[in-house]
């Protein structure tokens, strides 16, 4: 059987599979290589496989790992976040196929399984709910791992998205933060719950807002909407009112001819009617080039006229 020439459709199981079946299921692996390299499969995990014809839901998710977790571990952070519709994982990480984490309750032993990172770890039942039959940490403590144990930019993307994804707030997370004294991370998630923001849309505009934080600058608001004749036209990815400054990201959509075009229409706009916009873009996170956007917004935000005589 040839899945390049069946595809994927008419020839895989209308589920999640691991290498081990490939004999019960026909499938050659010379076959098989061939479809993951077509896309007619997705190979999220070392030896797990999901045909693209099955729907993207947690459900699906969870019965992959499910292929290759043990019943008595439970499914945690990156992966955890995978299920729950996050993914945290860098470029280079998802190119080399990343390890199924999970982690065992105290009292029991991690799991040793090829592909599989196993660590041991405090849980409640609480931190505990269950997707297709797989144990797996909920969306609120899987955001409190990962603002532990992620880098600092990208622990602040994942806190933003599992909030937005979950409805997951900085009261949630207050709550159990106490549980946390002395774990290692704990100083950078009691840094990030602060700066928790449920409207972000996207790991770098959550950069972007931790950047203006760690400068010592006011934050803006989110999502903000300008009105044209009265009507909502334009939304700003971040905006100070008042002071009529816009701070935008610019990510690999922008460079769409199209979306480039809208882009300079609304911007020249913006600029026409008092505003000052700032642009961010990828490379802009480090260095120099961090430093001169920031200073930007520092610039606009000073004031040019004062009311105070002495």
């Amino acid at each position: 059987m040839n899945l390049s020439v069946v595809g994927a459709a008419s020839a895989l199981p209308a589920r999640p599979f691991t290498a081990s079946e490939l004999n019960e299921l026909s499938i050659k692996r010379y076959d098989l290589r061939v479809a993951v390299e077509r896309g007619e499969v997705l190979r999220p995990f070392r030896g797990v496989f999901i045909p693209s014809g099955v729907e993207d839901t947690a459900e699906t998710r969870a019965a992959a790992v499910s292929r290759v977790v043990t019943p008595h571990h439970v499914v945690s952070d990156r992966t955890a976040a995978w299920i729950h519709g996050v993914n945290t994982y860098s470029l280079s990480e998802q190119a080399q196929i990343p390890a199924i984490e999970t982690c065992a309750r105290r009292g029991y032993a991690p799991t040793r399984l090829e592909g599989v990172d196993g660590r041991s770890r405090d849980l409640l039942d609480r931190d505990i709910m269950t997707i297709n039959g797989v144990r797996i940490t909920t969306p609120v403590r899987t955001a409190l791992d990962l603002g532990c144990n992620l880098k600092r930019r990208e622990a602040m993307a994942a806190l933003n998205e599992l909030a937005r994804e979950h409805g997951i707030t900085r009261s949630d997370l207050y709550q159990e933060l106490p549980r946390f004294k002395g774990r290692r991370g704990v100083v950078q998630l009691r840094e990030l719950v602060p700066l928790l923001n449920r409207h972000v849309e996207s790991q770098r505009e959550s950069w972007t807002l931790l950047a203006i934080s760690d400068a010592g600058l006011p934050l803006p608001e989110t999502q903000v909407w300008v009105d044209v004749e009265g009507i909502p036209t334009y939304r700003l990815d971040f905006a100070y009112r008042l002071a009529k400054v816009a701070v935008e990201y610019d990510g690999e959509d922008h460079d769409d001819p199209d979306q480039r075009i809208y882009d300079e229409e609304r911007r020249g706009w913006l600029v026409d009617h008092g505003w000052i916009v700032i642009v961010v873009r990828r490379g802009d996170f480090t260095g120099d080039r961090l430093d001169a956007w920031l200073r930007e917004i520092k610039d606009a935000l000073t004031p040019t006229y004062s009311s105070r005589r002495f």
